[in-house]
Formats: structure tokens, sequence, C-alpha cells
């Protein structure tokens, strides 16, 4: 990753323009990807991050910990014997740390798991979980063994690594998941402060993460229909709440057979009665829209958009042939208001997406050549048979490909007739013209339904659209923070697993929040891994009259970095000390 700009003269000043760009190998081409855009790097802009980072995070550290503590004084230094050692990863975890006192977790923590006798704050190794599943997600025994020692967070704890173990890890787990709903509380307020965030429009969606082993201890490790396609493995169902920004709010952990209808009522009271009901518009997906759960969400008062069942478009049919009405709220999207049918006080939105209707259209010639392929050859076997075939065997395997095709199953019209053939029977194949006709009718096409009646069709529509929030929260939680798989087989230490991959995607959603109003777009994994290249080093200076001085020093930023943090508005130290109990100066007398 590397700077380059680029010069426009106006008004006869000379302006310079930079951005962040990274070079990506796509096949046989390097192409330059552009990360971010800095714009001008001038003082002004450096004040205004300067000023967002202290909101955030505050003033820099104490002094006292990156100092030496002693004052001046100048030492004679053996310059062929200067070695730098013991280099370990900085910037990341300098940032992690940052996050997790700007949503001012340590203070949580030391409020709500008091230590007693234990020889370290739990607060401080709930720090090293979070910290760690944000940078290089791993079990705890990896983080005990490894990765802690690889970072600079002895120092910036100062927590040696020897009182990090997995017996301590696995306690803290222990510690901190009784506190799960006053820490969603607690963030919920912290959000608030931080960026304003607007919690009236909540979006709700649920997944699955599977286990490896038997988790037979566990009663909600159960086997039932996996976002992950690993039917073959146990798994537990999590649902998530977030704000129509994408920050979490909260989330609940249920069995893995559970269909997600029958979470809704948990979900939504139990939501509202940490954050609250006056106002709130749920939004949802068609998983959720049961005819118990309208009827429960109407009788009740809620305020709600729903995603609907694909088979309820075919009552809509004539609004959907009929072309007035339409109206295109942006580039290929066009929408329908209609009337509930029932006379309700509900409304019902027909979408339409020009993109939409390419992809589906694409999937059903797909499929439906797949199945027309795979039909011929299973023909051609049955003509070409020299002796009687048993028709159940060949119905089975008709299954299979309509199964595994089943976009277009419905397009075919499948007979075994009989035929006085050493078969018995032959295969006759037809096409259903009605499907082709629903096809062209109905692809690109989905339809809403809502009780809020004062939002314009436009508004509804973009609010149901930011689901791509939690489905993108999902993504981020499997693919960046490794949810999954669970190794965890306890149940408490499952739940608490889920709570720290929780908690680590706070922390995601705070440095993405940051990055875009400081105008770094919105990759926190691209920022984690260049400064995870900022290291800390012990310097060892031999001297002839004060034996070896270790110093604890930072790596001086390269030009891409300082942009980075110069954008950010943070400021990182040139010196730390060692962990309590473990100077830096001298190693070694000068008598020895």
């Amino acid at each position: 990753m590397y700077l380059r700009y680029t010069t426009k003269k106006t008004d006869g000043k000379l302006h310079r323009s930079w951005r962040l760009v990274r070079s990506v190998r796509i096949g046989r081409r390097v192409v330059q990807q552009t990360v971010a855009h800095l714009g001008e790097l001038d003082r002004a802009g450096r004040l205004r991050a300067r000023a967002l980072a202290r909101a955030l995070i505050g003033e820099p550290e104490q002094a006292d910990l990156f100092d030496d503590g002693v004052g001046e004084e100048t030492v004679a230094v053996k310059l062929k014997g200067v070695r730098v050692e013991n280099g370990r990863q900085f910037g990341n975890v300098y940032l992690a740390l940052a996050l997790w006192r700007a949503c001012r977790l340590d203070e949580f923590a030391a409020a709500h798991i008091p230590s007693g006798k234990e020889e370290v704050a739990w607060e401080k190794i709930a720090s090293v979980l979070v910290a760690a599943r944000l940078c290089e997600p791993s079990s705890e025994l990896h983080i005990a063994e490894d990765w802690y020692r690889r970072t600079a967070l002895s120092d910036l704890l100062q927590l040696d690594e020897s009182l990090v173990n997995k017996d301590r890890l696995y306690r803290a787990l222990d510690r901190l998941l009784p506190h799960k709903a006053a820490l969603e509380a607690h963030l919920a307020k912290r959000a608030g402060e931080l960026f304003a965030i607007d919690n009236e429009v909540l979006l709700y969606d649920v997944t699955s993460t599977y286990f490896e082993g038997k988790a037979e201890a566990n009663p909600k490790a159960q086997r039932g229909y996996s976002r992950d396609h690993r039917g073959d493995c146990k798994q537990v169902c999590i649902a998530l709440v977030v704000t129509f920004d994408g920050f979490p709010l909260g989330y609940e952990v249920f069995a893995g057979n559970t269909h997600d209808s029958t979470t809704v009522k948990h979900i939504v009271a139990t939501m509202e009665a940490r954050h609250g009901m006056v106002g709130r518009v749920w939004i949802m997906d068609r998983g959720m829209a049961s005819a118990d759960n309208l009827a429960w969400l109407r009788q009740t008062g809620r305020r709600y958009i729903l995603g609907t069942p694909k088979s309820e478009l075919k009552q809509w049919a004539p609004a959907l042939a009929d072309k007035t009405a339409w109206r295109e709220i942006r580039d290929g999207i066009e929408v329908k208001l209609c009337a509930s049918p029932q006379g309700e006080e509900e409304i019902f939105i027909l979408c339409r997406s020009k993109d939409r209707v390419e992809k589906e259209k694409a999937m059903h010639e797909r499929f439906s050549a797949r199945i027309g392929q795979a039909l011929s050859k299973l023909r051609l076997r049955i003509e070409g048979s020299k002796k009687r075939l048993d028709r159940d065997t060949v119905n089975r395997q008709i299954g299979r490909i309509l199964e595994r095709n089943q976009r277009s199953a419905a397009r075919f019209k499948i007979e075994l007739k009989e035929a006085a053939n050493p078969a018995g029977f032959t295969l006759d194949i037809g096409i259903e013209e009605t499907f082709d006709e629903w096809a062209a009718l109905s692809e690109g096409t989905y339809l809403l339904r809502s009780n809020v009646t004062d939002w314009s069709d436009e508004k509804l529509w973009k609010a149901y659209i930011q689901l791509t929030q939690a489905e993108a929260a999902f993504r981020i939680q499997k693919d960046q923070l490794s949810i999954r798989p669970i190794w965890h087989q306890r149940e408490d230490r499952v739940e608490a697993h889920i709570l720290i991959c929780f908690l680590a995607f706070v922390l995601w959603k705070t440095l993405e929040f940051w990055q875009q109003r400081a105008g770094l777009g919105n990759s926190p994994r691209t920022v984690l891994d260049e400064l995870a290249r900022i290291h800390a080093h012990d310097v060892i200076l031999p001297t002839q009259t004060h034996g070896d001085i270790k110093l604890r020093c930072v790596t001086h930023p390269d030009a891409a970095q300082t942009a980075l943090l110069e954008r950010l508005g943070m400021v990182l130290p040139k010196r730390i000390r060692s962990p309590l109990g473990a100077p830096d100066v001298p190693l070694q007398s000068a008598a020895a």
C-alpha cells in the first residue's frame, strides 16, 4: 500500500489531492485499487481529524505509560553493539484498545466484574479476548500460547505474558457472560453519544453457525437449515438486531432447529424491554412473515415493514400485468403501491428491479438448460436399454435432477409412458407454458407489506433495503471475526464465544463509522492490517558505564501509515514502558 497524488491548479493555486492505493493481482494482471481518497492533507484537515479522534478515544495515553520515568542523561553508546530485538505488532492492538476505550468497555467491565483476590483485573483479560477476535481471530489456547506474545499488549496493558493463559481466558468468558443484557444497553447508549445513531428503525435477521464436534452437552446444538451449507453438523441460530445504519443493538441465541418465524415475539419483546418501544419500526425479511406474527404485530400496535413469500405474488398478477401506476424511484427500480385486499390498515408495495430481472432470467435459463440436458441423457439411456428397467429407480433419478435445479423444476412436464421397448416405458418431456408466462411477468419482482401508512413508497423501499446491513453484519462476523465454526462444547462457553464475537463486531462498526467520518471508506480490515505493520521493538544500547540499556520503541510509520493516522487523527507514541516489574534500564550493571 502506498500514496499517490494528483495536482490541480485552481485560481492560480496548486492543489495536491492524495489517495491511498494498493496493488492487487487479478488473474495475470496487477492493478491498482484505491483504498481511500485522502484529499488535501492540510493543517485544517489534520485538526478536524484530531478533534474527531479526541471525541472517540479522548486525549493520548498518559505520559507515564510511554516515558522512561527518568530525566535526560547523556551516555556514551557503543555503536557496533546496537541491536534490535523482540519485534511485536503494535499499531493494530493499539487501535483495538483505543476502540475498546472509546466504547467505554473498560469502565463497564471494571464496574460490573470487580476484582477480588485475582492477580489480574478481569477488564484487562476481557480486552485481550476482544482485541484478539478483532485483530486475529483464534482460539483461547492460541491467544495464550502464541498471539499475545507477538503483540505489544503486554506493554499497553502492563500485563506480563506469563499472566495470560488459557484458564484465565476461559474464566474471563464465564465472568463476562452474565452481563450480556447490561452490555447491550451500555453499547446502545454509547453509540448514540458517539455517532448520534437513530435506533427508531430496527433491522432483524437470523443466521446459523455450526459446531465442530458432537456438542452433546449443549441442548441448543441441533441440526436444522444451515446457511453455511453444513447440514452434516449441529448448529445454533443467532438472531441479530441492528440499527438503520448497521450498528448492532443486541442478539439472542436459539436452538439450531428453530424456525425463523418463531423467534419474532421473543426478540421484539426482549429488545423493546431493553431499548424502549415507542415509535419503533421493525424491518424483517419474508422468513418472519407468518400469519401468526402478522396478527400479533398488528394487535399489539407495533409498526413493521416485511418481505412476503414469493408464492404470495400470484394474487397480485393483475397488478403486475397493469403497466400503469408504476413509479421509478431510482435507476432500474420501480415500485407500485397497492391497497390491502382485506381492507385492513396495511399497504403493499410491489417492487421491480431491472438488475434482478436479468439475474432471475439468467438463473431460470441456466437451470432449465441443466434439467433439459439431464433429462435428454436419461431418455437416451432408457431408449438404449436392452433389459427391463425399474420404474421407481428412474423416478428417483428424475427427482434428483429436479431437486438440484429447483428454480426451474416446475417448467417441465415429465411422464413415464408404457412402451413396447425392452425398458418397458419411455420418458416423455414437455414444457409448461404457464411457467414461462408467469416467469416473464414476475421475474425481478418482490412484494413488501407494511402498516406504516405515513411513509412514501420510496421511503418504505429504502428502509427495507437496509436489511442488507444485517446480512453484512453476519458476513463480517463469519468471514472477518470467525464466529464459525464453534469449537466449544458447553452451552455457556458457546454463548460466551458468541458474545466476544458480538463485542468485536461493535468495535469493527465503531472503526467503520470513524473511517467514514474521516473520509477513509468503510474497510476496517484494511486499516487494521496496515497498522499491524507498525511494530514495537527492544532497542539494546551497549554502554561503557551503564551496561546494556534497553529501550522499547515504536517504529516510525511510513508515508501510507502516516496518512492513515493523520486522517484518523491518531498520534502514536515513540516509546513505551515495559510491563510492571520489568524496568527497561539497565539490562546488566556496568560492573558486570
